[in-house]
């Protein structure tokens, strides 16, 4: 049980009267004379009490009590929901204490003949204490999208609406999102607020991911994320805004909906930014000459954003060359807005040293095996080299004469991970062949 009653002794005789009786009588009943809450961040004590579907006066008995509590707990708004209850002659006093669950901000993805705040309010009409956030799933979630569905019908549009968690490719973050089935609009056309980008041959070359397909806010978050950030990010726009996307009709509001939607991207580039440091922290094997060496950039460089994200995993890699299979490269970005420069916090845990134990070959002939074992270039003991194997598996995948020489050997993908054992500091190879 997720909830529990707390019965003060005053209340232990009314609790005796609500409990079931082996006697065919009515259960008693008492007045809810009040409706309290704790524990609340967001939510307000009276928002509290219309969720759990209680009346103030109403007559109730203890299983009332315990429906109101199913209720908060099925809406998913809450986390925990424990109550108690105090009694006065006839009279009850009711109090929740809470715990909130948490939300995620909502997206209404393919839905481009209203603006968000027409749809919000078609929520909040049915949800008062809706503030644009919804749990991960509940009655309530459901109850956002019946709101939604009823609002389009009053404009006349019939569609089953939908509802799924997912993430959001901008914002780096998931979000409870709204979709239509059924919908027929297509993506006419996608226009950006940088003239720059419009006259940019990438961006005109990508524009056939959007453009003609079924209009959705995700696929074009997808998009720009995928496509237009990236030619940004190299050019030194580390602090570009771009999106959100709009929809921009235009027409009589009374026609019908038109089939081809235009999507407006606003985008502010902002300034370039240029190279400064590296701050290293928690580097033992590598020093921090040698990671800046690893790096491949010098201040006062275009900070290429994209050559940025190739240079920690860089770093990454050459902790596996050393046998730290377990290395976290965490860094954290500094911008000098005066200056356009950006300097970097790069906090390393590098956790243990892993040594080669042993192979695991399965799907493979024993002869096959054989010369995979002798051109493994690890001996028992040494340091497990990562990049080592991960140069071994791309000559199995796409150099295989080198290894199996003239003897026939047919497979279509081979699977490959390495197992650790922490406590003893070891690592095996495992490969299998399909």
């Amino acid at each position: 049980m997720r909830y529990r009653s707390w019965l003060s002794w005053p209340a232990l005789l009314l609790f005796l009267t609500f409990a079931p009786s082996s006697h065919p009588q009515a259960p008693q009943t008492g007045t809810l004379k009040a409706i309290h809450a704790e524990g609340m961040k967001t939510f307000s004590e009276a928002q509290v009490a219309a969720i759990s579907g209680l009346q103030v006066d109403s007559q109730v008995g203890r299983q009332d009590l315990q429906n109101a509590a199913d209720l908060l707990l099925r809406s998913g708004l809450f986390a925990k929901v424990n109550y108690k209850f105090d009694t006065h002659n006839n009279d009850v006093i009711l109090t929740f204490h809470v715990e909130e669950a948490p939300r995620l901000p909502v997206a209404y993805d393919n839905f481009p003949w209203f603006d968000d705040s027409e749809l919000t309010a078609a929520i909040k009409n049915d949800l008062p204490f809706y503030d644009g956030t919804l749990p991960e799933g509940g009655t309530v979630v459901d109850l956002a999208g019946n709101a939604l569905a009823s609002f389009l019908t009053a404009h006349g549009l019939k569609a089953e609406v939908k509802h799924f968690v997912l993430a959001n490719p901008l914002l780096d973050s998931s979000e409870q999102e709204f979709q239509l089935s059924g919908v027929t609009q297509t993506v006419a056309s996608v226009e950006f607020s940088d003239p720059a980008l419009t006259n940019d041959l990438a961006v005109q070359q990508h524009l056939s991911d959007v453009r003609g397909k079924p209009y959705s806010r995700l696929m074009i978050d997808v998009f720009l994320a995928e496509a237009i950030r990236p030619i940004y990010l190299a050019k030194g726009y580390l602090r570009a805004k771009i999106g959100p996307a709009e929809v921009r009709l235009s027409g009589d509001p009374n026609k019908k909906f038109p089939e081809a939607i235009p999507v407006y991207v606003p985008c502010t580039p902002g300034p370039v930014f240029h190279w400064k440091e590296a701050d290293w922290k928690g580097n033992g094997a590598l020093s921090s000459q040698a990671l800046d060496a690893v790096l491949r950039m010098k201040p006062g460089d275009l900070a290429d954003g994209m050559a940025i994200e190739g240079a920690w995993d860089r770093v990454r890699e050459a902790y596996g060359h050393l046998g730290y299979l377990d290395a976290k490269v965490e860094p954290v970005a500094s911008y000098d807005e005066q200056a356009h420069t950006v300097s970097y916090s790069v906090a390393i845990v590098e956790g243990q040293q892993y040594r080669y134990q042993e192979m695991t070959v399965t799907g493979m002939s024993l002869a096959g095996e054989r010369m995979i074992r002798d051109a493994w270039p690890l001996k028992p003991g040494d340091v497990m080299d990562k990049t080592a194997f991960e140069q071994f598996l791309l000559l199995l995948e796409a150099h295989r004469d080198s290894i199996f020489k003239d003897l026939p050997v047919h497979y279509d993908t081979v699977g490959h991970w390495l197992e650790t054992d922490p406590q003893k500091g070891t690592a095996n190879a495992l490969i299998d062949f399909k």
